[in-house]
């Protein structure tokens, strides 16, 4: 690849579009002076901010479109109407003809999974993509997936995206062989259902180059970092995310709660802000936004509609690391021999109201 990573950006995407995508690009831009931007989306606006932004004008190029996808269009509506037109689709067909390394979008979450469905395809031998998110743990991280791509998996889906995560998880961990684990009701072999069952006695059967299988985890495991990936499919997989943000969000208000009850919490909170202020930073979402769209012919990443602009750079300083570490490469070489289990189920169709928070 060359020196110079090309990052497409759907500057329309997201709640507040360009007010927080440009300043959000800008900041990645201070940390990756090797990025180079195109901008798809209202070219007035984008010009007027850009004005403000010498920097990241000069790294940039402007792309103009007139149709934005809403983040309550259904992927089908935003298919029919904002295809090969709105900024959406334009950034991730930069992808596909080569003028872009990586595409990155705050936009409807169904919708950017099924216009990069639509426009990239999928990768040879992977029968549907996967949305992977960086999940907070009392280690570090860990990668999670699926996130709410689609619901519903084969067993052979489920080592797929064991394969996928781990190659993920190499690039952002700097691990030569990351644990895996899959989701489950308990640790014991005879628990779940028959398709995670498959899919277990296949990844502990193959020993496969690039991962090391661990067994079965539990929901409690995700945040203690018991594994390095933890595979689950796209239902509970959202469903978990959901309530980490929930619960997350419900502690900080307790929290806030109690500091602001009386004299002596206030000052107790005095005495304790630093402890406070690093688990401020440790549960910041901005810190680990940006989903990664994994098995697809090139790299799409979702950032959080409602996000911030550092909570932006985030999710281009992972597209960054995805394109600059080779992740398609890193996922072709895993599936070159990963387990098979029998013949791989039909495909589950992709989730027309499901809205992801990566």
């Amino acid at each position: 690849m060359s020196s110079t990573v090309r990052i497409a950006l759907d500057v329309m995407g997201g709640d507040h579009g360009p007010d927080v995508v440009l300043p959000g690009a800008e900041i990645a831009l201070t940390r990756h002076p090797d990025i180079s931007f195109l901008l798809f989306g209202d070219e007035g606006r984008i010009r007027e901010l850009l004005a403000r932004l010498p920097r990241l004008a000069a790294a940039s190029r402007v792309i103009p479109t007139h149709v934005v996808v809403r983040m309550d269009d259904k992927p089908s509506q935003a298919l029919r109407q904002g295809r090969k037109v709105s900024s959406m689709w334009r950034a991730i067909d930069a992808v596909r003809v080569g003028e872009a390394d990586c595409a990155v979008s705050a936009g409807n979450t169904g919708a950017l999974m099924a216009m990069a469905k639509v426009n990239l395809k999928t990768m040879a031998g992977i029968s549907r993509p996967a949305i992977a998110c960086l999940w907070p743990t009392a280690k570090g991280e860990s990668v999670v997936l699926d996130v709410g791509a689609s619901i519903g998996a084969t067993a052979q889906h489920l080592v797929d995206m064991a394969v996928m995560g781990a190659a993920m998880a190499r690039i952002v961990f700097d691990i030569e062989r990351p644990t895996v684990g899959l989701l489950n009701i308990g640790v014991e072999e005879i628990k779940g259902v028959e398709e995670v069952k498959d899919a277990a006695a296949a990844l502990r059967e193959a020993d496969h180059a690039g991962l090391a299988y661990h067994g079965f985890v539990e929901g409690d495991d995700i945040g203690k970092g018991t594994v390095d990936v933890v595979v689950t499919e796209g239902f509970s997989g959202n469903i978990a995310l959901k309530t980490a943000e929930g619960t997350a969000k419900q502690v900080a208000d307790y929290l806030r709660a109690a500091i602001n009850r009386s004299l002596m919490a206030k000052i107790g909170y005095l005495l304790a802000r630093g402890a406070f202020n690093a688990l401020r930073e440790k549960l910041d979402p901005r810190k680990s936004n940006g989903g990664v769209f994994l098995g697809l012919n090139g790299v799409v990443i979702k950032s959080h509609g409602g996000t911030d602009a550092e909570g932006f750079a985030s999710a281009v300083d992972i597209g960054y690391d995805m394109v600059r570490y080779q992740l398609l490469s890193r996922i072709e070489a895993g599936m070159n021999d990963r387990p098979r289990v029998g013949v791989a189920g039909g495909e589950a169709p992709l989730q027309d109201d499901m809205q992801v928070s990566s």
